[in-house]
């Protein structure tokens, strides 16, 4: 996901043929983009997450034990408060909602990286912010010392209010760089 192109092989933006609204595809219709098996093999920085993050996701959306019981064919539980909410799954891609007549409403998530590339690297944050959002990273630059350090950042989403149509959408993303690695988390934000 985090190495994936947004361009097809010509370099151009990846085309929507099945759409009747415009030439251009949108994350909704291709996701991440075109794998890259090259850059997925080797891809600087991944997100961390484990079969209880998903369960205690689960959780989060209400699925009750005996239904997660089922998917994890053993004896898991919810715990009774579950911190975890729909955006706190430490995935690489950002889906947020906002309501139409909230003016500067903010989202925060907090995410997770860990080291798979070159043993003492730094990288910087590049973000292209979707429109109505601006998107604030903290830290800005994270520095590893070697393979298999984690480290957290935070992102927040505060929208402008008032400026969207409720059932639109609009795309950005946060690409972590260092040397050779992009790191690309897609950014969604629609507005009910």
């Amino acid at each position: 996901m985090t190495t994936a192109s947004t361009s097809n092989n010509k370099g151009a933006p990846i085309s929507d043929n099945g759409s009747n609204n415009s030439a251009f595809a949108d994350p909704f219709a291709f996701g991440s983009g075109h794998v890259n098996p090259e850059r997925a093999s080797d891809p600087g920085l991944v997100y961390d997450i484990t079969t209880k993050d998903y369960l205690n996701y689960l959780c989060s959306l209400k699925y009750t034990s005996s239904q997660i019981a089922i998917l994890s064919k053993g004896n898991f539980k919810c715990a009774k408060k579950s911190a975890l909410h729909a955006g706190g799954l430490n995935y690489p891609s950002f889906a947020v909602l906002f309501d139409t007549s909230t003016r500067n409403a903010s989202v925060t998530y907090k995410r997770v990286v860990t080291n798979v590339g070159n043993p003492s690297s730094s990288y910087a944050v590049k973000v292209e912010e979707p429109k109505g959002v601006s998107v604030i990273v903290e830290p800005r630059n994270i520095s590893f010392r070697k393979i298999g350090d984690k480290l957290s950042y935070k992102v927040s989403f505060v929208s402008y209010g008032r400026t969207a149509v409720a059932g639109s959408s609009s795309f950005g993303s946060l690409t972590w760089v260092s040397g050779k690695y992009h790191v690309r988390s897609p950014i969604a934000v629609t507005w009910q």
